[in-house]
């Protein structure tokens, strides 16, 4: 009697294959649609700093123009939105391999409440756009002068004659 002898390293590269499968499925909405590339969610990357004075959000757009992007602040929360389209097929032109993302994508970031949002003021410069949300001027540290106390100089002493 013959007994067969399964590789465990085939056997895991199978389920690795068969994992990959899942997830890119997964990513895709079950996967290519044809008039519009490839769908699924995707959100450009962000960089948020703070300085003593504001918050600047740094975001990777390329390829946007600023009509294509809503930027809104309401209720303690910033909000970017925008949509990349798929460039039509044409029948001189065939895609081998699409990697960018494609689709509608919404971000969102809980502002905090020393910010304010009346002096947002965003532009969009070689494909980042950058943000910035000044702080409350009454949040600001200041530096308060101490008045009214007396100078401690030398002291004079009597001396005995």
């Amino acid at each position: 009697m013959l007994i067969r002898w399964n590789d465990p390293f085939r056997e895991m590269h199978g389920f690795q294959r068969e994992m990959n499968r899942l997830f890119n499925e997964a990513l895709t909405n079950g996967g290519r649609n044809e008039r519009e590339g490839v769908a699924f969610a995707w959100a450009p990357p962000v960089d948020v700093a703070e300085t003593p004075d504001k918050l600047v959000f740094s975001v990777e757009v390329p390829g946007f123009k600023e009509e294509e992007l809503t930027l809104r602040a309401e209720n303690g929360v910033l909000m970017l939105e925008g949509e990349r389209k798929f460039e039509e097929e044409t029948k001189d032109k065939s895609y081998h391999r699409v990697e960018r993302a494609y689709g509608k994508f919404h971000r969102s970031f809980t502002l905090p409440t020393n910010v304010d949002v009346s002096k947002v003021s965003a532009d969009l410069e070689g494909g980042v756009l950058r943000i910035e949300l000044p702080k409350r001027e009454d949040t600001l540290p200041k530096s308060i002068p101490i008045g009214g106390q007396k100078q401690i100089g030398p002291r004079k002493t009597d001396k005995a004659a």
